[in-house]
Formats: structure tokens, sequence, C-alpha cells
């Protein structure tokens, strides 16, 4: 079990650095993985819903049709909550990129 959490752990932190360079699909990734519980890793729709965001932000047709999806088990303050974080993220690679 523990080479499968530190898998999970390199899969995340690959996915991570990808997504910080504006990979839409790795974005997606992130937002399945936390949707679903995709290895080990914790249900948690407001994280979910932010990579989902990203990733149609970046383009994603697939990121758009899951963050509908995820929002109608969401209340108004967690779809809030997860587009504040996504500001936040946009904010914090665009200040590394620079």
């Amino acid at each position: 079990m523990a080479n499968g959490i530190k898998s999970a752990r390199f899969l995340m932190e690959s996915r991570l650095a990808d997504a910080a360079r504006g990979s839409a699909e790795d974005c997606f990734e992130l937002g399945v993985a936390y949707s679903c519980g995709t290895g080990g890793m914790p249900i948690d729709l407001v994280e979910a819903h932010k990579w989902f965001n990203l990733a149609a932000l970046n383009g994603s047709e697939e990121g758009q049709t899951m963050r509908a999806e995820i929002a109608e088990e969401m209340t108004a303050r967690e779809i809030a909550e997860a587009q504040r974080q996504a500001r936040a993220w946009i904010a914090a690679t665009q200040l590394r990129a620079a």
C-alpha cells in the first residue's frame, strides 16, 4: 500500500508541475483525481472544481462538462471557494512565470 501512495503522490506532483505550465489535460486529470479519490487521494469537490475550472480555462471541453456536473453536488459557498482557489492558482503561477 505504501508504494501505491508514493506512486500517487509522484503522479500528483508531476501533474501539478505540468498544470502550472498550463496543461489542460493535467488540470483535468487532477480534477478527476480529487472528484473520484484516484490513487488514494481524498475526495474533495472544491479541489476537483478548481482543477476542472482551470482545465476549462485552458480549453478543455471535458473540464467544462465535469465542472458543471460536480457543481450540482456543491453548495454556492463551495463553488465560490473553488473559484477563489482557481484565481489564486492563476495568480501564483503567473508570478512564477514572470
